[in-house]
């Protein structure tokens, strides 16, 4: 695993065409949420991107994206790694997540399957929980 160097707060519009070439949701962000949001390559095209919603305790790990020609060099480990860092010196104690094609690669990071219906209200409240990502999607948690 080569180390990445991680940036703090991409641009909106970066961060958007990003999540937007990789089919993931980006129509909630907004300027605010960059600052829970990292990057790494060059600010203007960035190679990965992963960020976190604060709910009270609780966070909502949003939007790891990595793109394909960086795939497999530890790249998605490493943005994971960073966003818990962040979130855990933040107070936040558990994080959430849900996927469509990532189960298997969340489940290496130590993240375990829960019931949806068993999240905490501020992560059910979020967008992204409540209408943008699929019902079908897996929903994980990691204890921090």
């Amino acid at each position: 695993m080569v180390p990445v160097i991680i940036h703090p707060r991409p641009s909106l519009e970066a961060a958007t065409r990003l999540l937007e070439s990789a089919s993931l949701p980006s129509s909630d962000l907004t300027d605010a949420h960059m600052e829970h949001f990292f990057f790494c390559g060059p600010s203007s095209a960035p190679t990965g991107l992963a960020g976190f919603e604060v709910c009270g305790p609780d966070a909502l790990l949003r939007s790891l994206v990595v793109v394909p020609d960086h795939r497999a060099q530890g790249v998605g480990k490493q943005l994971v790694a960073h966003v818990e860092c962040e979130a855990r010196a933040r107070g936040v104690k558990a994080i959430y997540l849900l996927t469509t094609t990532a189960e298997a690669f969340f489940a290496r990071c130590g993240y375990g399957t829960s019931e949806r219906a068993q999240a905490p209200e501020g992560i059910r409240a979020t967008r992204e929980f409540s209408g943008l990502c699929p019902a079908t999607s897996a929903f994980m948690t990691k204890r921090l």
